[in-house]
């Protein structure tokens, strides 16, 4: 098995950032963009991954007449589960400190919601 080879077993247990963190490592190694270019492109792979939510979605519930009920909830479970990943990928990517800009940002959104702690 490779380092970045996909097992579940292997990385099912990890703290999800290491593997996040291993996971842009992995694809700053294959990177041949200037470092801008490559944020840019991890960026605008989020309306790519928000794109199969919605086909997901669709298909889970039979909009398509052609298609009928093409996906599961499930699929659509896995796809916003993509949509995180490469997310925190993209934000790893922009920030040295993913997770302080995630807290702080959930903080401000809670405070905003729910009010004060």
């Amino acid at each position: 098995m490779t380092t970045y080879e996909n097992d579940e077993t292997a990385y099912g247990n990890d703290d999800p950032w290491e593997t996040v963190d291993r996971l842009r490592a992995w694809l700053d190694d294959a990177n041949q963009k200037a470092p801008q270019e490559a944020l840019l492109l991890r960026v605008l792979k989020l309306s790519e991954e928000v794109g199969e939510v919605a086909q997901a979605v669709i298909g889970a519930v039979g909009q398509n007449p052609r298609k009928g009920v093409s996906h599961t909830w499930q699929d659509v479970e896995s796809e916003l589960c993509d949509v995180v990943v490469t997310a925190l990928v993209a934000l790893g990517t922009l920030t040295p400190d993913p997770r302080a800009a995630l807290s702080a940002h959930v903080a401000k959104v809670a405070e905003r919601s729910l009010g004060p702690a």
